[in-house]
């Protein structure tokens, strides 16, 4: 209970220090008007990730890209109050595969959603051995592939199938819908992140 209410307490106060010193974004890298969490620090023990949530969604998307959909980067928004990220499902609908970064102090934490057989994931957007922050689906084969050492990941599960970082499963947060945004917390964003950078 302490230790998140720790997480609670450092992910607000990293969103108020980030808003008052934000500086420009990277040009080759659109960052989030107003994201901020904490450095990530090792679960005691990873588990084998799982689908986020399935909640009442209909999706309507645009027409498919060729796959596979390199991912696009997208802005979020953080309500402080609530220690929440919104993505909008727009964004999602028109793109298939977004990603997005949420600026900490200490380091960034990069995150992927994506539509997969009608439903919408969420997942830390990470392969920490070769450092990698992009991922592209693959629909038709189930598959998302990582774009820098092309290590094969389950689409539905986030499970490594092969490749050099297979050991390194990507963890789903849930979320929640709402306004026309995904709705997810942020000690769930973190848990998940943190989860992936550890081999499971």
């Amino acid at each position: 209970m302490l230790k998140k209410i720790g997480i609670v307490a450092t992910f607000s106060l990293l969103i108020i220090s980030l808003i008052g010193c934000a500086g420009p974004a990277s040009p080759s890298v659109p960052s989030s008007k107003t994201t901020s969490l904490p450095n990530p620090t090792p679960a005691a023990s990873p588990s084998d990730p799982a689908p986020s949530p399935e909640p009442e969604l209909t999706l309507n998307p645009g027409p498919k890209p060729p796959e596979p959909i390199k991912a696009t980067w997208i802005t979020v928004a953080v309500d402080t109050d609530n220690q929440t990220v919104s993505i909008p499902i727009s964004e999602l609908e028109d793109n298939w595969d977004v990603h997005f970064k949420l600026e900490a102090t200490q380091g960034d934490m990069d995150f992927m959603a994506y539509i997969f057989e009608g439903t919408a994931y969420v997942r830390a957007n990470v392969c920490p051995p070769c450092h990698s922050v992009g991922f592209s689906l693959d629909e038709s084969s189930r598959i998302l592939i990582c774009d820098r050492c092309a290590t094969i990941f389950n689409a539905e599960t986030g499970a490594g199938v092969k490749g050099a970082c297979v050991n390194y499963p990507k963890a789903a947060a849930p979320y929640e819908v709402s306004g026309g945004n995904l709705i997810i917390k942020g000690s769930d964003l973190i848990a998940a992140y943190e989860e992936t950078l550890l081999p499971g």
